[in-house]
């Protein structure tokens, strides 16, 4: 009961709140509702920030405030988690002031917002692909820049993600393995295509043994007349792949893998 009065207190409180709100609104005063914009992006009230805003992006444009204005607006939206939005007011801001006072931290914010906006590696990779092309941009046309090197470190981890789901990808066709084809060719081939475009994957040693053990399904499963050429093909790999990682966690099946196919081959 004695928190009653507290509780009362803070819904009046809100409910002014609220109604003062309103009332700015409703105002055609733009530097009131700049200014009341601003405390409310201070206080991290960042949805009546963006409305107000917002509603005075239009008053100030052509003015030396209007970009201020519009880094304010990515960042409400940023605020809010609200990725896309804030990338199209960042892209908007570059686009009407290329030189301008915020243009670094935008281009930059752009490919950040993407990145944030990257989804699952199982989920389509649209926003990874324009995170990584943005932040390329940015390190291209601005090299010196201070934030170069968190733009590597997002773009190293963008590519791994599209490492991994490339991995994915090849593990389904092996999992298929001859269902209505010779899916562990297909399997090799995404995993060859993967270590490609992605060289320096911390799933290199994944995307390896997938190639080998695929190598083996083929000949382990083959027709008799191609069973010693594919066992062979198969022991070339074992040899590629201890080269690379010689102590590595998939050695042991490595091994079983080689063992098995040189005693076919002897055989």
């Amino acid at each position: 009961m004695k928190r009653l009065p507290i509780i009362l207190l803070l819904v009046v409180l809100s409910l002014v709140s609220c109604s003062d709100y309103q009332k700015l609104l409703k105002t055609d005063d733009a530097e009131l509702k700049y200014t009341k914009a601003v405390e409310y992006f201070e206080k991290g009230d960042f949805l009546r920030a963006s409305t107000l805003f917002d509603a005075v992006a239009t008053y100030y444009k052509g003015t030396e405030r209007s970009e201020t204005v519009l880094n304010y607006l990515a960042k409400s939206y940023m605020g809010q988690k609200d990725y896309f939005s804030a990338s199209e007011y960042y892209k908007t801001y570059v686009k009407t002031y290329p030189k301008g006072k915020y243009v670094i931290e935008s281009k930059y914010m752009i490919g950040y917002c993407y990145y944030l906006d990257s989804p699952d590696a199982r989920l389509d990779q649209a926003s990874t692909l324009n995170a990584i092309l943005a932040l390329q941009e940015f390190i291209d046309v601005y090299p010196e820049s201070e934030r170069v090197q968190d733009a590597n470190k997002l773009m190293d981890e963008l590519k791994n993600k599209l490492a991994y789901k490339a991995y994915l990808n090849a593990k389904l066709y092996y999992n298929l393995g001859n269902y209505l084809g010779n899916n562990y060719q297909s399997a090799v081939i995404a995993a060859q295509n993967a270590l490609k475009n992605f060289p320096s994957t911390s799933y290199r040693e994944e995307l390896s043994m997938l190639i080998l053990d695929s190598k083996y399904q083929q000949a382990l499963q083959s027709v008799d007349e191609k069973k010693i050429e594919r066992y062979r093909n198969a022991i070339d790999e074992y040899y590629n792949f201890v080269n690379e990682f010689p102590e590595g966690k998939y050695r042991k099946q490595a091994e079983k893998i080689f063992s098995e196919s040189k005693k076919n081959v002897k055989d």
